[in-house]
């Protein structure tokens, strides 16, 4: 068997373990088996949200080539932990979020949306340190504190719900019917000088699968929040806009993988760039879901 693809199918199956176990309840119940009490699951998740955050700041500073004589790539993470700190962790240990929706967080949104504007519409934004600071800085820590918002838990029921689980799973969907089915299927392309190997017929075959999926979590998980049928909607349509954002980014900067901490897969960014541009999206719809 091919070397690389022994490689990527390890890294494939080791990351989506850690995901597993650490937007579920699983990862928690096996360290409690071996130390009974030394773990809750959403201190795991919160491991896994801060981890995939620093990375990905990491991953951009790194790919954008910041100029190393200039200040603007040491502030990052001060700025970043401060944002996700302030606005998102001290929300999410206080389980605040969905009660006090503010000015702040559709700030928040709309910056997401004006980062990726200036990416495709004004790039040359970006060839400047103070361009480069101010998108790292959204596009990493908005979306990963958003992340946090999406899961309910009860310390003392020891209960944690699993809405980023099915994001994920929901977003595998998408990925993986999209490829096969512009494998077999695709003609047309959705954004050759973005994305060659993307087709209309594999967006196409994406968005009906994962359709499908959301229908069949929905009947059998009615609890979560949200309707999974809509987002799966969102996923399959807002999922490959991630990717082709990421795409662009990489384009610009004349890089090929953002990083290799995931052996065979490139980077977080590289595996996470769908769930950066999903969970602002999913979230929203969560806080429209909730108030309407």
């Amino acid at each position: 068997m091919d070397k690389n693809l022994v490689l990527r199918l390890i890294g494939g199956l080791l990351y989506g373990l850690v995901v597993v176990l650490c937007t579920t309840n699983l990862g928690a119940q096996f360290i409690n088996s071996i130390s009974p009490g030394l773990v809750q699951p959403q201190n795991l998740y919160y491991g896994l949200i801060t981890f995939f955050l620093f990375m990905a700041a990491w991953e951009c500073i790194k790919m954008m080539k910041f100029d190393p004589k200039g200040w603007e790539k040491w502030v990052v993470f001060p700025v970043i932990l401060l944002v996700f700190y302030q606005l998102f962790s001290k929300r999410y240990f206080n389980h605040s979020f969905y009660f006090d929706f503010n000015i702040s967080e559709i700030l928040a949104l709309s910056l997401i949306a004006i980062a990726v504007i200036t990416l495709f519409r004004f790039p040359k934004e970006l060839y400047f340190d103070s361009g480069k600071l101010i998108f790292t800085i959204i596009y990493t820590s908005i979306p990963f504190g958003f992340a946090l918002a999406l899961p309910q838990f009860s310390s003392l029921e020891q209960t944690f719900t699993l809405e980023v689980f099915f994001l994920f799973i929901l977003i595998w969907s998408s990925d993986s019917f999209a490829y096969f089915t512009g494998k077999f299927l695709g003609k047309h392309k959705m954004a050759p000088k973005i994305s060659p190997k993307k087709t209309w017929e594999g967006f196409a075959g994406g968005v009906f699968f994962t359709i499908i999926l959301g229908y069949i979590i929905e009947m059998y998980y009615p609890d979560l929040r949200g309707n999974y049928i809509i987002v799966g909607l969102l996923v399959s349509v807002f999922g490959p806009f991630g990717d082709l954002v990421e795409s662009q980014l990489k384009r610009n900067f004349g890089v090929k993988d953002s990083g290799n901490v995931i052996p065979g897969h490139g980077g977080i960014l590289d595996r996470l760039d769908s769930f950066i541009i999903c969970v602002p999206v999913v979230y929203l719809y969560f806080i429209l879901d909730k108030l309407l």
